[in-house]
């Protein structure tokens, strides 16, 4: 995960970025059981990693990225990060537990690798340049919202 740049002392990116590394770590434990044909356990795993992605997307979704839509600069970005979500999820969500497609779920799993890899070193920095601190107050829980005026 990122640790270059700084962006992780916003709260919210902290948040994001510590889910994202707790995501990489559910799945690769989901890769390994595949790999081992540890299938009964990797049934159990995929739903963990369903239950960890859908409230993460969410956040992100409707919080840093509504922001970003509105600011406008990486609102095409931000498309398809969210058509990432959708298509993952989608592969994710529909595989049949009694009888799972592994490669499909092996295949999701890379391409959620590589969406968190775009968010990280490339969303997140970007978002910290593009976004104004009243921004950051509406989507960081627990702030108050900046002083207007």
């Amino acid at each position: 995960m990122c640790n270059y740049c700084g962006c992780r002392d916003f709260p919210l990116i902290g948040r994001l970025s510590q889910e994202h590394w707790d995501i990489q770590e559910s799945a690769g434990a989901l890769r390994r059981a595949i790999g081992e044909a540890r299938h009964g356990e990797a049934v159990t795993l995929l739903e963990d990693l369903v239950a960890r992605l859908i409230p993460h997307t969410d956040t992100e979704e409707n919080g840093l990225f509504a922001e970003l839509r509105a600011e406008g600069s990486l609102a095409e970005e931000v498309e398809r990060l969210c058509a990432e979500h959708a298509d993952i999820h989608g592969v994710l969500g529909a595989i049949d537990r009694a009888a799972p497609d592994w490669p499909a779920v092996l295949d999701a799993l890379e391409r959620l690798h590589r969406h968190i890899d775009h968010e990280e070193h490339g969303l997140f920095p970007a978002a910290v340049i593009m976004l104004p601190l009243a921004a950051w107050d509406r989507i960081t829980p627990g702030r108050s919202p900046a002083a207007t005026g």
